[in-house]
C-alpha cells in the first residue's frame, strides 16, 4: 500500500495504491484523520487501488461521515473496474460522489 497525501489550501487529495485492507486501512486513517482539520474538500484517488475490503470501505465511510459533520465534501475518483464493482453491489455508489 501506498498513500500519497496533497494539500492545497483546504483541499486535500489522497491517492491510494495497492490493497486497503485489513492490514492497511489503520494506517490509512492514521495518517488521514490529523490533516482533515479545516479540510472543506477531500478527494480519494483511487486510479491504483486494486483491491477494497470491508475495512476500507469502513475507511471511507468515516471519511464521509467527518466531511459531512464539517460540512465538506468528499469525491471517490477513478476507481478501476473491480473497485467500482465493489462500490455498486454495496450500494456506495449512490452514497459517494464518484468522480
Amino acid at each position: 500500500m501506498e498513500i500519497k497525501i496533497y494539500k492545497e489550501d483546504s483541499k486535500l487529495t489522497v491517492e491510494l495504491t495497492g490493497r486497503l485492507d485489513t492490514l492497511t486501512s489503520p494506517e490509512v486513517e492514521k495518517k488521514l484523520v490529523p490533516e482533515l482539520e479545516g479540510i472543506n474538500e477531500l478527494v480519494f484517488d483511487l486510479k491504483g487501488l486494486e483491491y477494497i475490503s470491508s475495512s476500507g470501505i469502513r475507511v471511507l465511510l468515516a471519511a464521509q461521515k467527518a466531511m459531512d459533520a464539517s460540512h465538506g465534501t468528499m469525491k471517490v475518483a477513478g476507481p478501476g473496474e473491480s473497485i467500482m464493482d465493489v462500490l455498486v453491489v454495496t450500494g456506495l455508489d449512490s452514497v459517494f460522489n464518484i468522480i
